[in-house]
């Protein structure tokens, strides 16, 4: 399924703990983290318990010092294991009101520029029928981002979000 390695010190070192599973609270195991390796897999990991707060995506890879997941502090309170695509397919729904509300706009594809292919800035709601997704705040892949698992989001805190803005989308590959 996946396998990622945290150590409390940077360069791998210090305690550590090994994790193969969605973990909803680390902070029992570790007081922080300061380096991670991911030896087989991807995983979304969060500031905080319960998969709340800032969220990096890591996949199969060293990352020696936080800095090199975008961290903006040692914290890592849970993670999530983004299980391998059993398919290909990646198709979404974005709406520019709550609840499925407004214009409906597909997508199959990677978006850079959110404004520059919808004409929005704002994603309201979204289905997701297919694939796992990454959401940020900025356009070319920056900012705060967001995992998107299939399901239903009816607003955008269902995501995680604290607005509608949305700068670009990106899928997640993982077989």
């Amino acid at each position: 399924m996946g396998k990622i390695i945290f150590y409390e010190d940077k360069k791998f070192g210090g305690h550590y703990y090994e994790c193969s599973s969605d973990c909803a609270d680390m902070l029992s195991y570790l007081k922080c983290c300061n380096s991670i390796k991911v030896e087989d897999g991807c995983f979304m990991v969060y500031e905080q318990p319960q998969y709340s707060g800032q969220q990096y995506f890591l996949s199969k890879g060293e990352y020696p010092e936080y800095q090199e997941w975008a961290g903006l502090n040692d914290l890592i309170g849970s993670c999530r294991v983004i299980p391998k695509a059993k398919e290909a397919t990646f198709e979404m729904q974005l709406f520019e009101r709550m609840e499925y509300g407004g214009q409906m706009m597909d997508l199959a594809d990677d978006c850079p520029n959110v404004v520059e292919c919808f004409h929005t800035s704002n994603i309201f709601s979204c289905k997701v029928i297919g694939g796992n997704w990454l959401f940020f705040e900025k356009p070319n892949y920056s900012g705060r981002m967001y995992l998107i698992r299939p399901g239903e989001y009816t607003r955008f805190s269902d995501w995680g979000g604290t607005s509608a803005r949305v700068g670009s989308i990106k899928r997640i590959m993982t077989y």
